[in-house]
């Protein structure tokens, strides 16, 4: 039950191209509302609901004894919407796209690099935000941190998170209200670990532990971190922590975007159980169990693009440097396995990494830019995309930002920004 929908331009207000747009969270609704940015810039545009109807995206109950749903949303229904976008556009038209892009961000991004991965042939040109593509791992890393959150004293409440931000940002901030170079920040919470007798401005051991593991990761048996946490920064941010991670209150955690994302996954995903309770999850055999199930199906971890490549694929990849809802370090790990399996990557493939944006947009630094206009010039120009302004939006200064292809960052000279080496890669 795959629903889709196509809008295209009348007459000559068509510019001859057509963008597929992704989803957000578990789908369940066709994006309407990224329709009207490219259908006013000239593209006939589509999207899909991912093959089931729910207008609440963190709901995945439809998943229950339906296999082939899953399936839908993992990738069927995105090569669906593609081909018959196409069928359609060429009865309306009497001609093909002269151009086929993707464009998401979250799932959507996720949804972007399956296609890159899976149908390396249908897009000419592909925009990936923030992509969960990850997700099965995404969904474990938030079992570690609800379970921490959950634990005796270990939920950390708005004065914690105040206290860590104000903490974060006297450390790396340099006087601004974001981090210009979070890589090069190397926040430990534990220094702000309560002394004997002392029972505010610090935090208790459960929640040191508790901002240990949103920082750090989820770790092995061994210790080692196999899934990267979140950057330091944003913690005490409206629409940052207290949206995803760990809600406003202690009693609305359970609301947390990542609260309910992960529950319902193990739930209907891994477990086809609706009593599964992930807090409760054994983060080694049960985990592995459950990964086995979802991974091959939902996640898109494969960094042999060369098909991509050589079809002649271009590739822009986004993510905010607080993002609260997907590590923006997980995009770092999938860059640097794509060029560990390619070699060098810089004629199809750049990542942008956002200081002080959120997840897909918002937060303190300036974070707007016109992706889809980007990878449309990379791929018309043959000129691949440098150093790019990103202007500001509401609530957020300066007024521009430089943003820099990874791994170079933006440094100031006099009153000059300019992309440069890092000083600390990852």
């Amino acid at each position: 039950d795959i629903r889709l929908e196509l809008w295209i331009p009348e007459g000559a207000a068509w510019n001859g191209k057509f963008v597929q747009v992704g989803n957000g969270g578990f789908a369940g609704v066709i994006p309407r509302s990224s329709f009207m940015g490219p259908v006013k810039a000239g593209y006939a545009v589509s999207g899909t609901d991912d093959g089931h109807q729910e207008t609440v995206i963190t709901k995945a109950d439809w998943a229950l004894g339906h296999p082939q749903k899953v399936i839908d949303f993992g990738w069927r229904a995105l090569k669906e919407t593609t081909d018959i976008s196409r069928a359609l556009i060429v009865a309306e038209k009497a001609s093909k796209p002269t151009r086929s892009y993707f464009d998401g961000c979250s799932d959507g991004g996720r949804e972007a690099l399956m296609e890159a991965q899976r149908y390396p042939t249908d897009f000419d040109g592909i925009v990936a935000g923030a992509p969960a593509n990850y997700m099965s791992e995404l969904f474990g890393l938030s079992a570690v941190q609800q379970q921490a959150l959950a634990k005796p004293g270990g939920y950390l409440g708005e004065a914690q998170r105040q206290l860590l931000q104000k903490s974060v940002l006297a450390q790396c901030a340099g006087g601004e209200a974001f981090i210009r170079d979070p890589a090069a920040c190397h926040f430990d919470p534990g220094k702000l670990a309560c002394k004997a007798g002392q029972t505010d401005g610090c935090l208790t051991a459960p929640q040191v532990a508790s901002a240990k593991a949103i920082y750090d990761g989820r770790r092995d048996a061994r210790g080692k971190v196999v899934f990267p946490g979140y950057s330091p920064g944003a913690e005490a941010l409206n629409g940052s922590w207290n949206a995803w991670i760990t809600g406003p209150t202690q009693d609305l955690n359970p609301n947390a975007a990542g609260h309910q994302f992960s529950s319902n996954a193990f739930k209907y995903f891994g477990f086809q159980d609706p009593n599964f309770d992930f807090l409760k999850m054994d983060m080694g055999g049960q985990f592995t169990t459950a990964y086995g199930r979802m991974a091959p199906v939902i996640d898109a971890p494969n960094p042999n693009l060369t098909t991509f490549e050589k079809h002649g694929g271009k590739l822009i990849q986004y993510h905010g440097w607080n993002d609260p809802a997907i590590p923006p370090r997980s995009s770092i790990r999938y860059y640097e396995d794509v060029r560990k399996t390619m070699g060098d990557t810089g004629g199809f493939y750049k990542l942008y990494l956002i200081p002080g944006m959120l997840h897909c947009g918002g937060g303190v630094g300036p974070s707007r830019v016109d992706w889809l206009a980007e990878l449309d010039g990379w791929v018309n120009d043959k000129t691949a995309p440098g150093e790019i302004v990103a202007k500001a939006g509401p609530g957020q200064a300066p007024p521009s930002q430089v943003l820099c292809p990874y791994p170079a960052v933006a440094r100031k000279t006099g009153e000059t920004w300019a992309c440069a080496a890092p000083k600390t890669k990852g």
